[in-house]
């Protein structure tokens, strides 16, 4: 009987699994389905990485070897190559099934999980271009992994659909292999990706961001030979006549992460149709008591840092869960207010928290000179405010509240972004 199954050998499960273990949860055992912890750490060889976390610019790869260090250090046992197939709810205790090569068909018993299974890339047929079906279509972080792994070469002439930070740095990283960016195309009025990747990644070396155009066609017989651009109006519909046919042999999509949640939806969990990740609470504790979820299985983050943290969170959570020193009497609600997309996590039990709580969320639209305002829903009551120069979705916003501020809350809390006068 494990104290804690982690589901995930990324950044995620392995800080998970040292803050459980340095809180005292004395049996861990880390799944990963891959063939060395790391998860998709080990294909960024890109710097900066830690600067939170370790107060370093890290690699991706030396990131991750930082916290496989501290696994190793605290003896958290893992295996390697093992696909987690269901998770199975028996009340105090759960059910983890799990197929490997080394150990075959296995029904592992835990008090609980912390999944951590990161996100997984959308895909042409998710966004359906038309088109025909050539080799050169690729999303960007398998681009990524053919490159820095396992050293293949994946195109001459790339364009980039997409400025998600992944699609960004893959700009960056073909034109330091050797090829030619032609333009990074996003359908939104505004970038997806990081401010400071945008100006690292595609001004520094002059690579054109397209706004406000999508792909509507691709062309080519064996490989790509074409796409076409076009723009598109405030629905995101193209607007016939502003078609334009870029020559090429490469095409990336980098058009949004999604959560990787079937073993979630399978065990029952509750999911957010916002964030496509669980709902969780204060303690990144599912609706199910005893697994928890933690990284970009939850919602996705622009950071690594961000995942250790809130994994970090999840780890002493399940300590504190496994010594049962939360006796939980009321919950408040969180809501979206004006311009708000989502907030986590989406329930917080009064009780549950020690000193403060931060609350994350992204906004639906870049707007400069803003405030964020707290309210109580239960009388409209400001309970915080907070000034900010400029917000935008591809950047995730955090707010924190006291314990002694959410003490007064009544039912619910309801975040919004307003601009100031």
């Amino acid at each position: 009987m494990y104290d804690s199954i982690i589901v995930g050998g990324g950044p995620a499960g392995l800080s998970a699994a040292v803050s459980a273990v340095l809180n005292g949860v004395s049996k861990v055992l880390i799944l990963e389905r891959d063939t060395e912890l790391g998860g998709i750490l080990n294909q960024c060889i890109h710097n900066g990485f830690g600067i939170h976390t370790f107060n370093q610019e890290l690699t991706g790869p030396e990131y991750a070897g930082r916290f496989i260090e501290l696994v190793n250090e605290n003896k958290i046992a893992y295996q390697l190559g093992s696909m987690v197939l269901q998770i199975i709810n028996r009340g105090e205790t759960k059910d983890v099934i799990v197929v490997s090569k080394e150990h075959g068909y296995q029904i592992l018993q835990t008090k609980t999980v912390i999944l951590a299974m990161g996100a997984r890339e959308r895909t042409r047929f998710m966004i359906q271009i038309p088109g025909t079906r050539p080799a050169g279509v690729l999303t960007a972080g398998t681009a990524q992994r053919y490159i820095n792994i396992e050293g293949h070469p994946v195109g001459k002439r790339v364009v980039i659909l997409g400025s998600g930070d992944i699609g960004l740095i893959m700009a960056r990283r073909m034109t330091l292999v050797g090829a030619k960016v032609l333009r990074v195309v996003e359908i939104e009025p505004h970038s997806n990706g990081l401010n400071r990747n945008i100006v690292q990644c595609l001004d520094d070396y002059g690579i054109p961001l397209q706004l406000s155009h999508t792909i509507v066609e691709i062309r080519g017989n064996n490989r790509v030979e074409s796409v076409t651009v076009a723009q598109v109006d405030a629905h995101k519909n193209p607007i016939p006549g502003t078609e334009e046919v870029i020559e090429c042999d490469t095409l990336l999509l980098s058009v949004g992460l999604i959560p990787e949640n079937e073993l979630s939806t399978q065990a029952g969990i509750a999911i957010d149709r916002r964030t496509r990740g669980p709902e969780v609470n204060e303690s990144m504790e599912t609706n199910i008591p005893g697994i928890f979820a933690c990284g970009n299985v939850v919602h996705i983050h622009d950071l690594v840092d961000y995942v250790a943290k809130e994994a970090e969170k999840a780890g002493q959570s399940v300590a504190r869960y496994l010594s049962r020193s939360v006796q939980i009497d009321e919950t408040i609600e969180l809501h979206n207010g004006n311009c708000v997309t989502y907030t986590v996590p989406q329930h917080i039990r009064k009780e549950a928290v020690l000193d403060k709580q931060e609350i994350m969320f992204r906004v639906n639209g870049v707007m400069k000179n803003v405030v964020i305002i707290l309210k109580d829903q239960d009388g409209d009551r400001e309970i915080k405010r907070v000034n900010r120069l400029a917000v935008a979705p591809g950047e995730m916003e955090i707010v924190t509240l006291t314990k002694k501020e959410i003490d007064t809350v009544n039912k619910a809390i309801v975040i919004s972004v307003e601009e100031r006068a």
